[in-house]
């Protein structure tokens, strides 16, 4: 038989085969990138703090508290245990690039006339070796291979993105329970200004200065201001909870000091800020952006694959080893036998299976094309809120800082005004009233300050060096 004539569909096949593309997304499917974002601020982060940004914050509990859970989290364990399937998964598309060696034996025994008379009567004993090995004509192997490792690569993003995310958790958990200890210390200090104030009232009541509804107004004050005061430690005692899974440990398990004495001093340090001028190509290196990203090479690096499933495969076999009707001639010269084959397989018609097949690949390409778009768009969305939360912020803290002050001069001098009886009790309440109001408004400012702090460098991916 003419060897041309055999290999003639081989070489058909293969000159197709050159002529295969993996497609690419349009152009129009990924937003436009500004050079640099449009809100800045002034002050930066030092490099060497960035690879631990929460360091910045100069708190050794929060450092603490940060690195239990980076150890002990039971989200970083999934996303770390996601990871090692998709590297085990990943090795096994590189074991198929390899040839496959394998070992056999075997044992039977054959009666009855019709096998005395083919001469296989009795019992026959094999063993050998199999190789086979999968020719990759076309790519396929290769494609697949590459396709895994970005998954890889996307679930190794995906683990440092739940890193961060633990992180930021961690952290604004952390800061809104010591903003409640700085609030709880201002009720604190109110309480304690009622009640000096009920003694002095109770005192002129007896005094027949004042009537019994000036004495019951104070306890009134003082009776809310408890309230308040026992509703700030129901929050922290969730916050606390919440800190508590964080870290891995159950709800409870975990007793964060009260830093009531020290609130001013934690609420008086200078606040990492992003640089100005940042450039807006830093959102690269998020890990979510980056996870979506492979995820998009992945999908068109499987649309080629599903397209190859028009050509031929190509494997190729070969075995060694021994056949004898006596087992200890098993491996004898005599007994010795080998065979190489291969196989063209060329799929003629199947139904539209591979069409479909493509078509999958095709809308899982878009799918993880409009993934990256909206993984983007929702970067710098994240971005220029914070930054503008805490441009907004600023001013805020400037103008409520200025409005605390002239109602603590207004509480003094009502106070003075009505020990000397110059003003009426609702006077001196209203003003206190109106100074609690206030200097819980300024803690709150404070507090949001630092929430989008840490949401700002969480949106930039831990940094912006």
């Amino acid at each position: 038989m003419n060897i041309k004539f055999l290999l003639s569909p081989l070489a058909a096949a293969l000159l197709l085969a050159g002529c295969a593309s993996v497609a690419t997304p349009e152009p129009h499917a990924l937003p436009a990138v500004p050079a640099a974002f449009q809100t800045t601020q002034a002050t930066g982060l030092n490099a060497s703090a960035q690879a631990q940004w929460w360091k910045s914050f100069a708190d050794p509990l929060l450092d603490e508290l940060t690195e239990r859970a980076l150890a002990h989290n039971t989200s970083i364990q999934q996303a770390g245990a996601n990871l090692a399937q998709a590297r085990a998964l990943l090795g096994r598309a590189q074991a198929d690039r390899l040839p496959q060696l394998g070992a056999s034996a075997g044992a039977a025994r054959q009666g009855g006339d019709a096998a005395r008379a083919a001469g296989t009567f009795g019992n026959s004993y094999t063993a050998g070796l199999n190789l086979s090995y999968e020719l990759d004509l076309i790519g396929r192997i290769g494609r697949t291979r590459d396709a895994a490792e970005l998954d890889a690569q996307a679930r190794e993003a995906l683990l440092q993105s739940t890193r961060l995310l633990v992180q930021a958790d961690v952290a604004q958990s952390y800061f809104a329970l010591r903003a409640l200890d700085a609030e709880r210390l201002l009720m604190s200090e109110t309480v304690a200004a009622y009640e000096e104030t009920l003694k002095l009232t109770e005192k002129r009541r007896a005094g027949g200065d004042i009537a019994e509804l000036d004495v019951e107004r104070v306890r009134t004050e003082l009776a809310s201001t408890r309230s308040q005061a026992i509703a700030l430690d129901r929050r922290r005692a969730e916050l606390e909870h919440a800190l508590s899974v964080l870290v891995g440990e159950l709800p409870g398990g975990l007793n964060v000091a009260d830093a009531q004495t020290q609130a001013t001093q934690v609420w008086g340090q200078v606040l990492p800020l992003v640089p100005a001028g940042v450039p807006s190509s830093v959102l690269e290196r998020r890990p979510d952006v980056a996870a979506a990203q492979a995820g998009l090479k992945a999908a068109q690096i499987r649309l080629g694959v599903a397209q190859t499933a028009w050509f031929p495969s190509l494997a190729l076999t070969g075995s060694a080893g021994g056949s004898s009707p006596q087992l200890s001639e098993l491996f004898k010269q005599s007994a010795g036998l080998w065979g190489i084959n291969g196989l063209l397989n060329l799929p003629l018609f199947d139904g539209g299976r591979r069409e479909a097949g493509v078509h999958s690949a095709a809308a899982q390409m878009d799918a993880a094309a409009a993934s990256y778009r909206e993984q983007l768009l929702l970067a710098f969305q994240d971005v220029e809120d914070q930054l503008s939360a805490l441009q907004l912020l600023d001013a805020q803290a400037r103008v409520q800082g200025q409005a605390v002050a002239s109602a603590a001069r207004a509480s003094q001098l009502s106070d003075a005004r009505y020990r000397h009886g110059l003003v009426s009790q609702l006077e001196l309440l209203d003003a206190r009233r109106s100074e609690l109001a206030l200097r819980r408004q300024a803690l709150q400012v404070r507090a949001a300050q630092y929430q989008a702090t840490v949401g700002l460098i969480k949106a930039l991916g831990g940094g912006w060096g």
